[in-house]
């Protein structure tokens, strides 16, 4: 983890500025060089487009905090604020990315799926609190087109390790494909020993692709492993690419992602590499959590992998819709078992509506007993920090588990920057002792659960892509109580009493805040 913190400081903070430099030479050059006051006029420019990112932050249905942070240092910076706000700022995704995911989503019948599929009708609402939340599940299939589904089997993993056993068992079973697709990607046991089965599998006929973010990867994972990898007959593409002349460094797949046979499907909050299994304890024990699919549900995790597979330049080729083991599975699942409901979707930097962000503020908002949430990060936008203080002050018992021992002390510390508004408020606060959680979960009145990649972050709820499944009425929400209670008796309460800082410290703490959505 140090070396993957490390490579990405190295590789994108000299990249950044770079980029900010050779804008000032320009700009110093023509001052030099020009008779006409080049300069003055590329002043004007700049205060133009100052004025016009100001315009947009102020029209978009974002977080004030975002936009008050933004407008700030456009407004007292124009020309290094404008610099600065196309490379970290700028929350829309490019235009060819977009629209070829778009064109991917098409073309894979994504609606079509979603409509044919879709059993949300037949729950049965006879309570006022399940008919709101079934009417926030319904605006998420409305609004990312991928279907509420029959849980017909899940597995629920308290720890990275044994997600890693029951993973090297099924692939070595694959027999038609397997599609991954990481945020991280790290050489040692863990990538190695998965990377060793699917070279075997690809000699033998299976078809292996790997989606890995350019950036998660940095300094983890080379461009010299990928040509390896190749060699190896395995399929390999970065998705977004990070480019030195590209102003955008946000819209990155934090999605987590393995199907395997069109039959099984992983997802949570593991990365693949070895502290996540802890083969390694950089922060002590790594506390993360994950889930083993079948049925139905595995194919929206296929169409998620599918379209940003089919949406990227460097593919080799675009899979066909439907694959025949989605027919298959059409007839041998028909009677699912009774283990509830599934909701798998992404959420995209696109939508207007952040849907995760959306469904937590909503779950806080109807929940009448309690709402737990594991996060490794805590820096919340403006609506879900009021929905966390208003569920709490009406009687709802709210808990937060976190890290003890973290990966970034100043994201850390601003992290803690909001616990003593949330613990006034009556929200419990629990930090992880054996060392760092990086679970992303969600539990709500044993009847709802969240499980997936969305931290409680800027960066998770509105900057990045995520992928998370809703589970309804399901075993599942017991597996996740258990796991949360047992995690919670290894912990340090956090008390109203002990959290008394001076004032210098809160004022500090106040201006990190301030730039949280930077993290």
């Amino acid at each position: 983890m140090a070396k993957k913190i490390f490579g990405r400081v190295v590789i994108v903070l000299p990249a950044i500025a770079l980029q900010v430099l050779w804008y000032l030479l320009v700009f110093r050059f023509i001052n030099y060089l020009s008779d006409y006051h080049l300069a003055d006029i590329i002043h004007v420019i700049f205060s133009v487009l100052a004025v016009i990112f100001v315009a947009s932050l102020i029209s978009r249905r974002d977080e004030s905090s975002y936009k008050l942070l933004w407008v700030t240092v456009i407004v007292a910076m124009p020309i290094l604020g404008s610099i600065l706000y196309l490379f970290l700022g700028n929350k829309r995704t490019g235009k060819h990315l977009d629209r070829n995911i778009e064109v991917a989503s098409e073309a894979l019948e994504r609606k079509k799926f979603c409509k044919e599929e879709n059993v949300l009708e037949e729950i049965d609402i006879s309570k006022y609190e399940a008919k709101r939340l079934l009417q926030s599940l319904s605006h998420i299939c409305d609004d990312t087109h991928f279907p509420m589904l029959h849980n017909e089997s899940v597995k629920y993993y308290p720890m990275g390790e044994l997600v890693f056993e029951d993973m090297c068992k099924d692939l070595k079973k694959a027999e038609k494909y397997v599609y991954i697709e990481y945020f991280i990607l790290q050489e040692g046991k863990f990538w190695n020993t998965l990377t060793d089965i699917l070279e075997k599998k690809a000699k033998e006929g299976v078809d292996v692709r790997v989606i890995y973010d350019d950036l998660g990867s940095i300094g983890t994972y080379s461009v010299k492993d990928v040509a390896g990898l190749r060699k190896k007959g395995i399929k390999c593409i970065p998705f977004n690419p990070f480019l030195l002349i590209r102003t955008q460094l946000n819209n990155r797949t934090h999605r987590k992602i393995m199907v395997i046979d069109g039959e099984i499907a992983y997802s949570g909050g593991i990365n693949i590499a070895d502290e996540y299994i802890n083969e390694i304890h950089p922060y002590g024990v790594w506390k993360d959590i994950g889930f083993r699919l079948t049925g139905k549900a595995v194919y929206s995790y296929e169409l998620m992998f599918l379209e940003f597979w089919n949406s990227s330049k460097h593919r080799d080729e675009v899979i066909k819709n439907e694959p025949p083991s989605l027919k298959d599975r059409h007839i041998i699942n028909d009677i699912p078992e009774n283990d509830g409901y599934i909701l798998p979707y992404y959420d995209s930097p696109e939508r207007d509506d952040h849907t995760s962000n959306v469904l937590y503020t909503e779950i806080l908002t109807m929940a009448t007993d309690y709402v737990w949430f594991y996060t490794p990060y805590l820096m919340l936008g403006d609506s879900l920090f009021d929905a966390f203080i208003r569920a709490a002050r009406r009687g709802v018992d709210v808990r937060l588990i976190t890290p003890g021992v973290s990966d970034s002390k100043l994201v850390h510390r601003i992290s803690r920057s909001y616990y003593k508004d949330l613990l006034n408020a009556g929200v419990k606060i629990y930090e992880y002792t054996p060392g760092f959680v990086h679970a992303k979960a969600m539990i709500c009145d044993d009847i709802v659960a969240g499980i997936g990649t969305v931290n409680l972050d800027y960066r998770s709820l509105f900057l990045h892509y995520e992928c998370s499944s809703i589970f309804y009425k399901s075993k599942i929400i017991f597996d996740l109580k258990n796991d949360y209670l047992k995690t919670q008796s290894e912990c340090t309460e956090i008390l109203k009493e002990n959290w008394n800082f001076s004032a210098f410290h809160r004022f500090i703490d106040n201006l990190l805040r301030l730039i949280a959505p930077l993290l």
